[in-house]
């Protein structure tokens, strides 16, 4: 028991020494893969059949804002479904595909953490239909809606090239968490 305590404090502390202060710079571009949780496009009615994903990207474009900040721009898409169950054996099954660019706004404001805010503005492109229905029939649905977003993020590198992220805000999901890849 002793041994496997120590090797997971040496693992825990090799790990710690191995992660490096990266910090978002002009010509950088780090792309995103997150999963959500709280869905921010359907309210506490429904359940979600299939949670929120992302994929996003951020380039950097300008260097030295506010001293040491960068700004980044990139895109989204990301994807989730839910279901609201109106009776026992009715209910309605929503999709939406979530697209749309990105602008951020990266300053270091703590060491080993690049972090940064941003905003997006989007589509959200809607399919609905209805099960159940006592008329016999089933009803679909589609359309799109510009979405407003705003996000506050987070990414911690494990190397020169993997890092976990963390954005906080009202796109697709409200708390998103995954693994980012600096491809530049």
């Amino acid at each position: 028991m002793k041994k496997r305590n120590l090797v997971i404090i040496a693992l825990i502390f090799i790990s710690i020494i191995s992660l490096n202060a990266q910090t978002f710079k002009k010509d950088n571009f780090v792309g995103n893969l997150t999963i959500g949780f709280g869905n921010a496009l359907y309210g506490s009615a429904y359940s979600s059949s299939f949670p929120p994903i992302a994929i996003s990207g951020d380039y950097g474009i300008v260097d030295n804002v506010f001293d040491k900040g960068t700004i980044g721009i990139g895109g989204l898409i990301g994807y989730t479904s839910s279901k609201q169950n109106i009776y026992s054996d009715y209910s309605w099954s929503y999709t939406s595909i979530v697209i749309g660019p990105r602008g951020t706004i990266h300053y270091p404001f703590v060491d080993k953490l690049d972090t940064y805010a941003g905003l997006m503005i989007g589509y959200d492109i809607v399919s609905a239909s209805s099960t159940g229905y006592n008329d016999g029939y089933n009803y679909t649905a589609s359309g799109s809606v510009a979405i407003f977003a705003g996000f506050v993020g987070a990414r911690y590198y494990f190397n020169d090239k993997i890092a976990g992220v963390c954005e906080l805000g009202f796109g697709i999901a409200y708390f998103n968490i995954g693994i980012s890849y600096k491809i530049k």
